[in-house]
């Protein structure tokens, strides 16, 4: 695990680079019992659900501000979909404002200091909504989110749940009266971006390289974990108490 979680933190391009021309050099004094590269391979499916317990224990505190976002994950390129054969049945087409894709969805939800709150994988044909509800099971206050995740139902679900969501407004719709910390939160949620962006270009979550579903899993979940261990994340500094205090009449 500790290996897996180092790949994503060593800006290696690909994991047998990384394991042959760094682990097994570099390395040998901290794992003195270092197997070969196709065994640690084979062992890699054994990791996935030590990573996914050990990666709720690195979740960040509801501060009662949230952002939500998803990402897409391609898993091969668009000129080879019909050809594709690892991800079959797992995988779907998907559109996001960058275009079409074949893969899966990265769900996320994190706070304003950036750590993350909650992390789920859908196919890429999910409605970015359908999710959400599971998502904040354990949260609580705010939660803001970009157009895609305008619905009243859902709305008026996640209330029900102690949470309220806040999206900004399609070009046609009403106006509605909001906070101006609610407004002012609206405009940072780029922060959910940087995030998104980080894991991928740092830590390195996308590739269409995969050789299997589980392995793509444990890179994954590594990759989110080196995120959890990164000295600094990105974060809006906020006076919580002063944003969530009620209104004045």
């Amino acid at each position: 695990m500790t290996i897996v979680i180092h790949f994503h933190q060593a800006r290696y391009r690909d994991f047998k680079t990384y394991y042959t021309e760094y682990v097994q050099v570099y390395l040998r004094r901290e794992f003195p019992k270092l197997i070969g590269y196709g065994r640690f391979v084979q062992l890699l499916p054994a990791i996935l659900e030590p990573l996914c317990v050990f990666l709720q224990t690195c979740f960040g505190r509801c501060s009662g501000i949230a952002f939500i976002d998803s990402s897409a994950l391609a898993v091969c390129d668009n000129r080879r979909i019909h050809s594709h054969k690892v991800f079959d049945g797992l995988a779907a087409r998907g559109k996001t404002s960058m275009g079409w894709f074949f893969g899966v969805k990265l769900h996320l939800i994190i706070n304003d200091c950036g750590a993350l709150l909650a992390v789920r994988v859908t196919p890429g044909n999910i409605d970015d909504r359908k999710p959400v509800p599971a998502l904040v099971r354990r949260l609580w206050g705010k939660l803001f989110g970009d157009k895609g995740y305008i619905s009243k139902c859902l709305k008026d679900q996640l209330r029900a749940q102690g949470v309220e969501l806040i999206t900004r407004l399609k070009a046609k719709m009403k106006n509605q009266l909001l906070l101006l910390a609610d407004k002012l939160l609206l405009r940072k949620r780029a922060i959910i971006e940087s995030v998104i962006d980080q894991l991928k270009n740092i830590s390195q979550i996308e590739h269409t390289r995969h050789r299997s579903p589980v392995n793509f899993m444990v890179h994954l979940i590594a990759g989110l974990l080196a995120y959890c261990f990164q000295p600094k994340k990105p974060s809006l500094g906020l006076d919580k108490a002063l944003i969530l205090a009620p209104a004045y009449p």
